[in-house]
């Protein structure tokens, strides 16, 4: 997928103070957290994730194909926000009157929709955006007790954390070998969106980073706010995923 250019790249620089941060079972900034950790963090319960990472409570996630850039984007709608994933992180508008279709901005940084056609509006310029596919978000009831879901292909695999405790269920094999092993904390950055996990116990290392930023699966092209990197066994899995909240 071609990175953004220069055009929307001043999105990133314009609205760094936008940026999405929370937790896995609110989606708001808990008091006091830090950017990100410093050390390895053992946490006897489940951390809390940055709220990018989430749809809040927007029902489903869009694609949007967009021109001059040729670049793909993500957004989730709420009561009284967008949120608006990239390559490069996300941010959160809120709405504002206008005549016409739904407009969230955010200072200098828009996105208008009307129908299935959306506008981008930067300081470096527009993108015009077409609607792609739509996939409905993962819920709790379709997931009891997890708070991410991490998916991809060849071979298909997925990683469940659980709510409650610091505890990763890695499935592969197309879902015929599963594991459950404890991790731990290594980098939680809020304000970025970016969290590195890493086994708790030495027998077998993993490592699992999550960054916020537009993902589209790679069979069916479906959007969602994060991407995922697993390593473990010495092999490298590459997917989607995205926080489910209560």
């Amino acid at each position: 997928m071609t990175n953004l250019p220069n055009r929307l790249t001043g999105l990133i620089a314009v609205t760094a103070t936008v940026a999405l941060a929370g937790c896995a079972s609110t989606g708001e900034v808990p008091a006091g957290a830090s950017a990100e950790a410093s050390k390895t963090t053992v946490h006897s319960t489940a951390p809390l994730l940055p709220a990018v990472l989430f749809p809040g409570s927007a029902a489903h996630f869009d694609a949007w194909e967009c021109q001059p850039a040729n670049q793909n984007l993500v957004t989730a709608v709420n009561d009284d926000n967008l949120r608006l994933w990239s390559l490069h992180g996300a941010w959160r508008l809120p709405q504002a009157i206008v005549a016409s279709g739904a407009r969230y901005q955010d200072g200098e940084v828009s996105f208008w929709n009307r129908g299935d056609q959306a506008q981008v509006e930067t300081p470096r310029g527009q993108l015009q955006c077409q609607l792609g596919q739509r996939r409905a978000a993962s819920t709790r009831a379709e997931h009891p007790g997890v708070m991410f879901l991490g998916r991809g292909n060849e071979p298909g695999w997925s990683i469940e954390l659980a709510h409650d405790a610091p505890v990763m269920t890695w499935t592969t094999a197309y879902g015929t070998e599963t594991q459950t092993m404890p991790y731990m904390v290594s980098v939680m950055d809020n304000e970025a969106g970016r969290v590195v996990l890493e086994n708790a116990n030495a027998e077998q290392f993993f490592r699992v980073r999550i960054e916020s930023g537009a993902c589209f699966d790679d069979m069916k092209g479906q959007p969602y706010p994060a991407r995922v990197t697993l390593t473990i066994g010495g092999e490298q899995y590459k997917g989607c995923g995205q926080g489910i909240a209560p």
